[in-house]
């Protein structure tokens, strides 16, 4: 399955944004196993291109199509269905159930496709720091510590694409570094491709392709 955007364009930016883009307007085709950085200043239209990808916004002429499926084409089952065998993604605001435990907010994702086993949580957690955390509402953990808790919720369900939307906004080096390993691991497993749009390159990842937005 490829990912494809073609001559995409929000709707609110003018018709000269192409020009110094190498993403909007141009026909671009990402394949499972690759790794796309996207290197996006602020004001550039990143978690745009995010919500587009994912099917959230609809606000840009062009196509986005996942294989030969145009996704302005579907409806709010094929949606459901595409984004719980497909595409995975870590929001920029994160978006997380605030009243709920870190555990219940990891395990309703969990539950929705079950890729690994409620076990696989505990390691995970352990792995990114956040292990004492599990039984902790969402709301009275650190910023960094929910941003941690959304990249483990995004690799609990099976997905051909990963979005990331500055993922590690929050995170120091080291743990940035950490959860960048564990969802490289994640992707590898699953062939699956990772883009990765944030405000500047970061050396540990390892992109195969790189875009300035």
């Amino acid at each position: 399955m490829q990912l494809q955007l073609q001559q995409l364009l929000p709707v609110y930016f003018e018709e000269s944004r192409k020009a110094s883009s190498e993403i909007w307007g141009k026909d671009l085709a990402f394949s499972k196993g690759e790794m796309i950085k996207i290197v996006a200043p602020s004001g550039s239209g990143k978690t745009s291109l995010m919500h587009f990808m994912y099917g959230m916004r609809k606000e840009y002429t062009g196509v986005v199509k996942y294989g030969d499926k145009n996704i302005s084409q579907f409806n709010a089952e094929d949606f459901a269905l595409h984004r719980s065998n497909h595409i995975s993604i870590v929001f920029q605001d994160l978006r997380l159930f605030p009243e709920q435990t870190v555990l219940e907010n990891l395990e309703i994702k969990r539950q929705l496709n079950p890729y690994h086993s409620k076990e696989k949580i505990q390691y995970m957690a352990s792995r990114l720091g956040i292990g004492d955390k599990l039984q902790s509402k969402a709301r009275i953990c650190s910023y960094g510590e929910q941003q941690r808790v959304a990249i483990i919720r995004s690799l609990l369900q099976p997905f051909d694409f990963l979005l990331l939307d500055e993922p590690f906004s929050h995170l120091d080096n080291e743990n940035s570094q950490k959860a960048m390993e564990l969802m490289l691991e994640e992707s590898r497993e699953r062939n699956a491709c990772i883009v990765f749009a944030d405000l500047e390159r970061i050396d540990y990842f390892p992109f195969t392709r790189l875009f300035h937005l």
